[in-house]
């Protein structure tokens, strides 16, 4: 018999979390058709997977791809990471739906609180919809090289019903305004969204300064859109939770949500602590999620894998806020900037700066990536530039200046905002209802790049630490997240499923060193992450990736067919 494609001879992980079993897989047209013993079938294409594993694409549920999709339609960093899928509009932000000219709005908005560039997003994207089903039409018209699922914005929805009265404190839509907003997400889901999303996190602003648009709505508002949801067949509520000033609330809110009958998925993690329990907080949250898994809609958090929060350096976040420092920075190459830290006077004005100002995070919380291929995010601990400048006998500052010398520019410094709790994160990673992920790709693109994840989370928590076996770790990146987006057809690796796989060796699987390209439209910057150990992705029977390179392919499509 013969096939459009098989993979020969591949330990195939089939995303279920059942053992290994060495097995060939046919593929034909965008389905997967059989998986076996295929020595008496030929294949039009054959890609030899001896020692290596065959496993469903990963399917990334935090991104802020959205604006990227359109000018770069291979979705880097992320497909070069294994993922075959993308869920977009997350944090309340999405493009759709949309008046007549309300597209600078929502470009300010998504630029000031993800920190993508305004005249890019207005510049690159056609702008050619008004509602969000009509959006949706639009992404599948860029041809991405990844499957892309949509979640409509809260921000962008309250801004169409109410204007400018939508950011303020103490605005509740009148009863019409209401009805729009449950009307128009009811729209949004019928026509392919997989749900809602909303930001209650403070930190998100606007640019003058006010709170996005759905920071403060009462919990009535929210569940108003989960009727709306549930008029339309239903769907998930994403949201950012403001556990600084409102945590009892927005536990409450996670239960009353999910009591509707709305899938909830949430950002969690391990926080700051130091002293004192360190594990509490994985009581907390294993209690709460026991506590919810009897409910009608799902319960699901999910987290990043490792500190994050900004990486600083010689490229676009300086090691000092101050006018030296700023200088340094605007020279136009990384050869620039490393001459005015060698020169000699210089070097005098940006360490006198930086005595005066301090670094630009607390030294305690910044951690040297190294300088290897592979970068070193100190999971397990590990020396703080303030200890190691301690060590040294310097001052932090001269300890960073130092090290951006010896390494040509190249070396990037961790700043630790988020998942200081060392101690805590393996164990949150091994409850059920935890997906392994919050990278934000797109998202904060020249500050930060934790698209590697999927990477990260196979290579460190499952091969090196032994925190779940491959198996689990390859199902809560595959089956798990289809469940949780109403995806039956993708997955698993089984018969008649769509062909979203990946061919990787997991001993060499490896998260690459962030880089910096000018490659946005005008020219400014981003960070990317590459990865080893990736052999080839397929999306939809074709493949995207071989050998960690895009191939020019492009048969992602917009995933309308949620089923709830």
């Amino acid at each position: 018999m013969a096939h459009d494609l098989i993979i020969r001879n591949g330990t195939v992980i089939d995303g279920s979390g059942a053992a290994p079993s060495v097995a060939d897989v046919a593929v034909d047209g965008p389905l997967i058709t059989e998986v076996g013993d295929l020595s008496g079938a030929v294949g039009g294409e054959e890609l030899d997977a001896t020692g290596l594993v065959v496993s469903p694409g990963f399917i990334d549920l935090h991104t802020h791809l959205d604006a990227q999709v359109a000018w770069d339609p291979y979705m880097t960093s992320s497909s070069w990471q294994g993922v075959t899928t993308a869920l977009i509009g997350n944090c309340g932000l999405s493009f759709a739906p949309v008046a007549a000219g309300g597209a600078p709005v929502l470009a300010e908005m998504m630029e000031s609180v993800e920190d993508i560039p305004r005249d890019t997003i207005l510049g690159s994207l056609p702008w050619d919809w008004s509602s969000y089903p009509e959006y949706l039409d639009s992404v599948q018209a860029m041809r991405p090289a990844l499957n892309v699922v949509g979640l409509v914005g809260h921000a962008a929805l309250r801004y169409l019903a109410m204007g400018d009265r939508s950011h303020d404190r103490g605005e509740e839509p009148t009863p019409d305004e209401l009805s729009s907003m449950r009307d128009l997400v009811a729209e949004s889901v019928a026509g392919g969204a997989v749900g809602f999303s909303t930001s209650r996190i403070l930190l998100h602003v606007v640019p003058d300064g006010r709170k996005l648009p759905g920071t403060w709505a009462g919990n009535d508002e929210l569940l108003a859109m989960a009727d709306g949801m549930r008029d339309a067949g239903g769907g998930i509520f994403q949201v950012v939770p403001d556990y600084e000033s409102r945590a009892p609330n927005e536990f409450e809110l996670f239960t009353a949500m999910a009591a509707s009958g709305a899938d909830v998925l949430f950002t969690m993690g391990p926080g700051n602590e130091h002293g004192g329990d360190p594990m509490g907080v994985v009581e907390l949250w294993d209690g709460f999620l026991r506590a919810g898994a009897d409910l009608p809609g799902r319960l699901t958090g999910y987290m990043m894998t490792r500190p994050s929060g900004s990486l600083m350096g010689l490229w676009q976040v300086p090691p000092v806020r101050g006018s030296a420092w700023r200088r340094v920075m605007q020279l136009p190459t990384m050869e620039d900037r490393l001459a005015a830290l060698v020169d000699p006077g210089t070097r005098a004005e940006l360490l006198a700066e930086g005595r005066e100002r301090g670094l630009l995070y607390d030294p305690e919380h910044v951690y040297p990536l190294g300088s290897g291929d592979v970068p070193d995010y100190h999971v397990a601990g590990g020396g703080s530039v303030a200890r190691l400048a301690e060590a040294a006998g310097v001052h932090p500052v001269e300890f960073v200046v130092d090290r951006l010398v010896a390494s040509e520019g190249r070396e990037l410094f961790n700043m630790w905002y988020f998942n200081r709790n060392l101690e805590a994160i393996g164990p949150l990673l091994e409850l059920d209802a935890v997906y392994p992920g919050a990278g934000d790709t797109g998202a904060h693109a020249g500050q930060i790049c934790d698209a590697d994840a999927p990477t990260h989370f196979l290579s460190y928590w499952c091969r090196d630490r032994g925190v779940l076996s491959l198996a689990e770790g390859v199902r809560r990146l595959t089956s798990r997240p289809a469940e949780v987006l109403g995806l039956e057809d993708r997955g698993m690796v089984r018969p008649g499923l769509h062909a979203d796989l990946n061919v990787f060796d997991p001993e060499r699987l490896a998260v690459g060193y962030p880089t910096y390209v000018n490659d946005f439209p005008g020219g400014s910057g981003r960070l990317c992450v590459g990865a080893a150990g990736y052999a080839a992705t397929l999306v939809n029977g074709q493949v995207v990736t071989s050998g960690g390179t895009n191939t020019g392919a492009r048969p992602g499509r917009v995933l309308r067919g949620s089923a709830r």
